[in-house]
Formats: structure tokens, sequence, C-alpha cells
């Protein structure tokens, strides 16, 4: 299950490392997409597609957990 045994730590880790970056840069430290974008230098629709498709992994992951017994 995603919450036993340092689950969420370890789906963070499983994330690529750009990804993961921006993940914590977003939720972690609150920063904004933009803030993250000219932090990065990267566009911020990049930014915004990085953390879409987090937060969708994290829900199905979270989702997953819930089937098993």
């Amino acid at each position: 299950m995603l919450f036993r045994s340092g689950g969420i730590v370890d789906f963070l880790a499983s994330l690529p490392e750009e990804e993961r970056f921006i993940l914590s840069m977003h939720y972690l430290k609150g920063m904004t997409e933009i803030e993250i974008a000219k932090t990065l230098g990267v566009p911020e629709r990049a930014v915004i597609s990085v953390i879409t498709t987090g937060k969708a992994r994290l829900l199905s992951a979270l989702n997953e957990g819930k089937e098993k017994p």
C-alpha cells in the first residue's frame, strides 16, 4: 500500500529526477508553475505538464493501493 513502509517516499523516488524535482518545488516548497519555470529556465507549459502527469500517477498509485487487501 502507498501509505505503508515509506510508500509515498518510494513513489517519489520512482519518478524521473526532473519530475521529482518539479513536484517537490511545487508541493513541498509551494512554488507556482511560473516560479518553477523561471527558476529552471523552461516553458511554463512544460512545468504544468509535469505536475499534471505527476498528480495523475500519484492518484493511480493511491487507487491501486485501495484495491489491494
